[in-house]
């Protein structure tokens, strides 16, 4: 299934699986530095968790405005970072720097988004900064990079752990 794309993890632990399966995806996922968080207004009630999952895994976080105040509401710690019209130094800069370890972005698809967050998320790209674009995808990816933190990897065929977990 390789040559379409797809890839599994497998563990016990589902972090540890969605760790390895964005390893085997070609995914690098750090373990530490500078968490950029844009969450729109839809999905800005999961912002709490996702930032302190972060920060549980020793994450600085900085955030566009809207964000940065959201978490200093919730008495979360985070530097506020221009968007990319607001001036510079903006998120742009701090990834081209290399300030920026790891995206969260939601999309609105308001016309702003469709240039700094087109913008932001190209540059993600470019750069080799990975990006998470939903909510899911955001905890999980915190979760795991805190199980890589705690946890060795462990390679296992996948007939080794389905005869493991019929002798269970």
């Amino acid at each position: 299934m390789r040559s379409t794309g797809e890839v599994m993890g497998i563990d016990s632990l589902y972090n540890t699986a969605f760790a390895k399966a964005q390893i085997a995806a070609g995914q690098k996922l750090p373990t530490s530095g500078i968490v950029f968080l844009s969450l729109n207004d839809l999905t800005k009630r999961h912002l709490e968790k996702i930032a302190k999952t972060f920060v549980e895994a020793g994450f600085k976080i900085v955030a566009t405005s809207g964000t940065a105040h959201a978490l200093k509401s919730a008495n979360i710690q985070t530097e506020r970072v221009l968007k990319m019209h607001e001036g510079r130094p903006h998120a742009g800069d701090m990834i081209a720097n290399g300030d920026i370890q790891l995206m969260v972005i939601t999309s609105s698809g308001d016309a702003l988004d469709q240039i700094d967050g087109l913008a932001l998320r190209r540059m993600a790209l470019d750069y080799k900064v990975p990006i998470v674009t939903t909510v899911n995808g955001a905890i999980a990816t915190a979760e795991a990079i805190k199980s890589l933190k705690s946890n060795s990897i462990k390679m296992i065929a996948l007939q080794d752990f389905v005869e493991c977990k019929e002798s269970e």
